[in-house]
This record gives C-alpha cells, sequence and structure tokens, in this order.
C-alpha cells in the first residue's frame, strides 16, 4: 500500500499557537498522526521582506496572499515589532502534540536566519544554531530530538554532518524523489534522508488555474502514481485558511488505499540499510524563489 507521510512545518509563533491547535483537532478527526517539525526560537518573520529582490519572490507573495496566512503583526516580528521567543511562548502547543502521539521534531532555532543564510555560513555557525535548536527541544520535551527538517529547505554540508553527530536518527531536509542516505565529501552519513517529493501549496495556488477549490484535485493526481510520497505542509497554511484543502487531501488520500503516515513510521516500513546513496546539491523548484536543498545523483 502507498504510503503519504505527512510533514508538517511551523515556522512562526502564529503557526505554533493557532495552527498547530487546528491540525491537531483535524487529524484527530481522521484519525491520522503526522510530525511536526518546530521553530524554536525567535519569530522574525518581517525579516523576509530583504528577499524583495530575489527572483520570484514578490510573484509568489502576491498570488499566495502572504498577509491574510501569516497576520500582519507576524509580518513586522524582527522589524517593526520584537521577534518573540516561541518556544518560549508556545511550549505547551508543542507538548500537545506529542501527547496526542503525533512525530516532533526540529525545524530551526531562527526560521528566517537559517532558510536566509545557512548555504553561506561555516561549520561553528550551522553548529551554534543547531546546538540551540537541540537544547530548546530537549527543555521543551524532556529528551533529544530525533528528526530534523530544514527550514525552507536550506542546508549546508556541516548541517548533514551535524545531524549525525548530534544523534539526529532521521531527515527530511531536501526535495527529491524517495528516500536515500546522503553522500557529503565521499563519505555516506548514517542519518536517511526522506525529501519531499510533492509540491506544496504555496508553490501551486495561483499557477495554472489552480487556487484552493481545485488544488487538492491536482495534488491527489499527482499522488496517485502507486509511489510513496512525503507531503510537507505548513501550520500557518493547512491548520488555517487552507485547513479544507488539506481536509480534501486527506479524505481523498483514505478513498485511493493510500496510508497515511508520521515520518517516522514510513521509516519503519523501509530497509533503512539498503537505502540508495546520493550525493545533495542545490536546486529550482517550481513556484518557490532561490535554490533549496536537492536529492542530487546517485553515490
Amino acid at each position: 500500500m502507498p504510503v503519504i507521510a505527512l510533514k508538517i512545518d511551523v515556522d512562526t509563533l502564529r503557526g505554533t499557537l493557532d495552527g498547530v491547535p487546528a491540525l491537531l483537532r483535524l487529524l484527530d478527526r481522521h484519525q491520522l498522526q503526522a510530525s511536526f517539525l518546530f521553530s524554536l526560537g525567535p519569530d522574525h518573520t518581517g525579516r523576509a521582506l530583504k528577499r524583495i529582490f530575489r527572483p520570484g519572490f514578490l510573484a509568489k507573495v502576491r498570488r499566495t496572499s502572504v498577509t491574510s496566512h501569516y497576520g500582519l503583526k507576524t509580518l513586522l516580528y524582527g522589524t517593526l515589532l520584537p521577534g518573540p521567543d516561541i518556544g518560549r511562548r508556545a511550549a505547551e502547543p508543542m507538548r500537545q502534540t506529542q501527547r496526542a502521539g503525533h512525530d516532533t521534531g526540529v525545524h530551526t532555532w531562527d526560521h528566517i536566519l537559517w532558510q536566509d543564510a545557512v548555504v553561506h555560513k561555516d561549520a561553528a555557525w550551522t553548529r551554534r544554531q543547531l546546538q540551540q535548536a537541540v537544547a530548546r527541544y530537549a527543555e521543551i520535551f524532556g529528551q533529544p530530538p530525533h528528526l530534523h527538517g530544514a527550514a525552507g529547505w536550506q542546508m549546508n554540508d556541516a548541517a548533514y554532518l551535524l545531524e549525525q553527530e548530534l544523534g539526529f536518527t532521521l531527515a527530511s531536509d531536501v526535495r527529491g524523489t524517495h528516500p536515500f542516505l546522503p553522500v557529503i565529501g565521499g563519505s555516506t552519513l548514517r542519518v536517511p534522508q526522506l525529501p519531499t517529493t510533492l509540491p506544496t501549496l504555496d508553490e501551486l495556488i495561483g499557477v495554472d488555474g489552480l487556487n484552493a477549490d481545485n488544488v487538492a484535485d491536482h495534488l491527489l493526481r499527482l499522488s496517485s502514481d502507486g509511489r510513496d510520497h512525503v507531503y510537507t505542509l505548513h501550520a500557518e497554511l493547512e491548520g488555517g485558511q487552507l485547513a479544507v484543502v488539506f481536509d480534501r487531501l486527506l479524505q481523498g488520500w483514505k478513498a485511493a488505499g493510500l496510508q497515511c503516515l508520521t515520518l517516522r513510521a514510513y521509516a519503519a516500513t523501509l530497509d533503512l540499510t539498503t537505502l540508495p546513496r546520493h550525493t545533495v546539491g542545490l536546486g529550482r523548484v517550481a513556484g518557490r524563489s532561490g535554490t533549496l536543498a536537492i536529492q542530487g545523483a546517485p553515490a
């Protein structure tokens, strides 16, 4: 039975306080579980405006109604308003996901900083960012994290190596087609990558006639190819105004006989010792500005 692994990126304070509880209710109604990846430090969403000159950024902002999904206050955090500490302000909704039986993991410490800077930073900077996130996760959940999913699908070589050093046992940092073990500098790492394989709602809506009314049907067609998939959703979107789209997706996947699982449960269906080895690199994904970490050639 093909699998749809549900990966939920939680980027902001608003997404944690409002989107996460809404998603918990929706998943409970369908009797399903998902993997929640949390931003654990400051919410500096407003600083994303410096991407204004990046090709494709303004077009994405216009077609996805960023203000309505994130709220004006969130879009001022880190600029006109101080960035609130998400882990301090919203630890309880995070713990609620674990109590409900869902998978939890690290998304990032500072989402905007990691997404915009990590590709160009060295190992020392990357270590500081990851260690802060790991420490805050342990403070909130009382145990170390084992799952990592990079903010904005942005990584550098040091980050892959640090995942292994810091005790992560599973990651979903890249875009790709199937699970693999990453090869960095000629060495195969032990932390399997479960790449996001399907486009996200903010990459689709507003493109080629797709909107909130028909995008679910489009995704259901893409995921009906008989292969396993990882679907990344965002607490700010599918936990907010696009909840009805996610509800339709869950209904459609269940009706098609697909099995919706957490990343960890999906990994348990695989023989991790025989996963193919692939390099990792940077590439472009339709509907998203800039370059992302992508699954590379077989190694």
